[in-house]
């Protein structure tokens, strides 16, 4: 239970950020850098090693963009979309279905659900449907060359497990960024546009 109660906690530090300290513009502003960031996290992926480990990074944006506004967590998911376009097609039908549908996922669940199970469930549901689709619709081997593009139910539960266990992780990872990202940015930005107002 104590797992839990933490987990709990930590939502109130979410909680705590969705303030509206923004204008529009400044949202739209972030939303573009944060896009820009997921781009560059996901193209990352051409690199050997350490570009494996950026690449995984790309959801983090698109959670933050998320956090701060629904519409700006869309319009930053589909803004990195048209910047995979034209700076690296090869990544282009990977984002939208796996690491960045990952992301918008999360920053919803964030925003509606209620508690961190109902998040993870979720965020793996999304997490499987896309990575299902890219491999059994598209016919996309995402999984590699070995793994067959016909439906298997042996593989669609190992990509539901590995969805779960990759969602968790990335719950934490998320709800810890979130919290610095709330300590250490907003409330300083909070407090520069009280002193302004």
């Amino acid at each position: 239970m104590e797992w839990l109660k933490s987990l709990l906690d930590d939502r109130d530090e979410i909680k705590s950020m969705k303030r509206n300290i923004y204008t529009g513009t400044t949202k739209l502003i972030l939303g573009a850098v944060l896009a820009s960031l997921a781009c560059i996290f996901q193209s990352a992926g051409i690199f050997v090693g350490v570009g494996f480990v950026l690449s995984t990074l790309t959801t983090l944006p698109i959670v933050i963009a998320s956090v701060l506004s629904l519409k700006i967590g869309f319009l930053t998911y589909v803004s990195t979309i048209f910047l995979l376009a034209i700076t690296q097609p090869s990544e282009l039908l990977i984002f939208p279905f796996t690491t960045g549908l990952l992301g918008l996922a999360l920053g919803i669940g964030f925003k509606i659900l209620r508690n961190s199970v109902l998040i993870t469930v979720f965020s793996s549901f999304c997490l499987t449907v896309g990575m299902t689709c890219l491999l059994y619709v598209l016919q996309f081997p995402i999984l590699g060359p070995t793994i067959t593009t016909n439906f298997d139910s042996k593989i669609f539960l190992y990509i539901f497990a590995f969805s779960i266990l990759y969602s968790w992780i990335w719950l934490k990872l998320s709800l810890l960024t979130l919290k610095a990202v709330n300590r250490f940015v907003f409330r300083k930005v909070a407090i520069l546009y009280s002193e302004k107002g």
